[in-house]
């Protein structure tokens, strides 16, 4: 006689069961009780899961991912990651069903169901549908699964390198092309962020490339906007130590794309500015003289396009001088906020690096002021002040002008030109000395300066702000009465019959000394002095006011 063996189902496959239509208590207290059974439960229920959905029974194969997800939350033994995986292989068959219903496939590899889900991810964050809410709901679920998968593979060496090329250059382009609509755009910046924060020193590189790929195949350099968005982001978010890495490769695509359009290199450059501003101080690190030379490289190359209307050997490509002149003004900005980076004690050397390599004339950065805390000696070493007073008597009126500017900026410790109020701290030892061993040198030039013919209303605007930030910076009782010396020599000047000054140079020279006096008289001189100023402004202002700077220095002086 033959018996018919009956399978009876094990005790996990009937707790399984048991959870449809809904029972998932005694499954969660029986896999925290036997966590040996944890692989066994995950595989039956992803089991089970799969014949829900073949029969398109949709209502169990939520109550199975319902349980699923519970387990992952409730069990954190060492066999977890075998739940983990049929729990991956799970939700790759619903993407699938979703979009690939009638491929069969088996289970793949633990690495490849990685690589998987970075593509279909990535996929939905492309998508296009028609229902614009649809499509939002649907690139936002991508943008968290990418999320997911970056937060479970940069953690775990034992897992896919998501760092390599082939998944930064899905994994990238996918997030950049959220962060431009509205809607997904902050769950786009969290992911990013996140992304590069857990950025290695190796592994920038391959993070930042797609964003110049990106940027450089949907024409968005020259709207700069959205190009300066992307590498604030990457700039803040990625470690400090690594942010030179960042700046070399913008270099080396500023130079990769030399023959293009000014206004993609006035975008690069602008990108290049801002991440210097944002870079902590002194970081450059070794590629100091990379930054300047790739620039003036830039300049140069940008001075000879202008030249011959064309930035290509072949004379087929056109550029217009408005053009070449807006890349210029970016690239001397970008010089000038690379060298505030620096320490203080480099300025100076990147000044004179920097005017023996520009042969325009006008074409030199404003440095930017040292930092509060630095004193004069250090800032303005004689190497560096001698050959820059030199300038102050050339010919060429922008050279002067400019020079003027970057004393002043220099001198300038505490930012007090744009609004020039009165120092709080006395003028430090340091400060006293480098007066005492330059002041007669600097006065002069500043008498000179006076006498050219060729200067105008900014001239003597600058005198003025230097002037000020001189007597705001470095007083004390001697330089006060060398400073009222100054002044009174230079009214004589104005008053000589000697000088062939203009009518517009002398009261130039007017209207310098009366506003200087006026802030001089109130930093601490005798009282009769400031009495005896306001007494001589307020009878100009009646009888003479083109002696004074508000009515010299407007845009149509009498």
């Amino acid at each position: 006689m033959k018996y018919k063996v009956q399978y009876l189902p094990l005790k996990h496959e009937r707790l399984v069961d048991n959870i449809f239509p809904e029972d998932p208590e005694k499954l969660t207290f029986f896999a925290l009780s036997a966590p040996e059974k944890l692989d066994r439960i995950a595989a039956y229920l992803s089991e089970r899961l799969t014949r829900e959905l073949n029969r398109h029974r949709y209502g169990y194969v939520c109550i199975a991912m319902e349980a699923m997800e519970q387990l992952l939350l409730a069990c954190h033994c060492q066999s977890i990651n075998l739940l983990v995986e049929s729990f991956l292989s799970t939700l790759r068959l619903l993407l699938e069903f979703v979009k690939f219903a009638n491929i069969e496939e088996d289970t793949p590899s633990y690495h490849r169901s990685y690589d998987f889900f970075v593509s279909r991810f990535s996929e939905m964050c492309h998508t296009e549908h028609e229902d614009t809410d649809i499509q939002n709901k649907i690139r936002v679920a991508g943008i968290r699964g990418l999320q997911g998968v970056v937060r479970k593979t940069v953690d775990d060496e034992l897992q896919v390198n998501i760092w390599e090329p082939r998944h930064m250059e899905q994994i990238v382009p996918a997030l950049l092309v959220n962060l431009q609509h509205e809607s997904p755009a902050e769950q786009t910046e969290v992911c990013f962020r996140e992304l590069l924060g857990r950025a290695a020193y190796g592994h920038i590189t391959n993070a930042v490339r797609p964003v110049l790929m990106h940027l450089d195949s949907h024409s968005l350099w020259e709207g700069r906007s959205f190009a300066v968005q992307c590498f604030q982001i990457i700039m803040y978010s990625i470690q400090p130590q690594h942010s030179h890495l960042v700046i070399q490769q913008l270099l080396g695509h500023l130079d990769a794309n030399s023959r293009t359009p000014a206004s993609v290199r006035a975008g690069i450059v602008e990108v290049l500015s801002e991440a210097a501003a944002i870079e902590a101080t002194g970081s450059v690190g070794p590629t100091v003289l990379e930054v300047f030379n790739t620039l003036l490289r830039q300049l140069r190359q940008s001075v000879d396009y202008q030249l011959t209307g064309y930035y290509d050997d072949d004379g087929k490509q056109e550029t217009t001088s408005s053009e070449e002149k807006t890349l210029q003004d970016a690239v001397i900005k970008t010089i000038g906020s690379f060298a505030n980076t620096l320490p203080v004690y480099q300025r100076s050397e990147v000044m004179l690096f920097i005017m023996g390599r520009i042969p325009v004339p006008g074409m030199y950065p404003a440095l930017g002021s040292p930092n509060a805390g630095s004193n004069l000696l250090t800032a303005l070493p004689s190497s560096f002040l001698e050959p820059l007073l030199s300038f102050t008597l050339m010919e060429d009126p922008e050279i002067r002008l400019l020079v003027l500017s970057i004393l002043t900026s220099l001198i300038d410790r505490r930012h007090n030109a744009p609004r020039l109020s009165a120092a709080e701290d006395r003028c430090s030892r340091q400060d006293n000395l480098f007066i005492r061993k330059h002041a007669q040198r600097l006065y002069r030039h500043i008498y000179l300066t006076c006498k050219e013919e060729s200067s105008g209303r900014s001239h003597y605007q600058a005198l003025c702000a230097l002037l000020a930030v001189v007597c705001v910076e470095l007083t004390n009782e001697e330089v006060t009465v060398d400073l009222i010396r100054l002044v009174l020599a230079l009214q004589e000047l104005a008053l000589s019959n000697q000088e062939c000054l203009s009518v517009f140079n002398r009261c130039g020279v007017h209207a310098v000394c009366a506003a200087f006096l006026l802030l001089l008289s109130q930093l601490g001189p005798p009282p009769p002095l400031h009495q005896h100023v306001t007494q001589v402004i307020e009878s100009r202002q009646s009888s003479a006011p083109h002696l004074l700077p508000q009515d010299l220095f407007c845009d149509k002086p009498r």
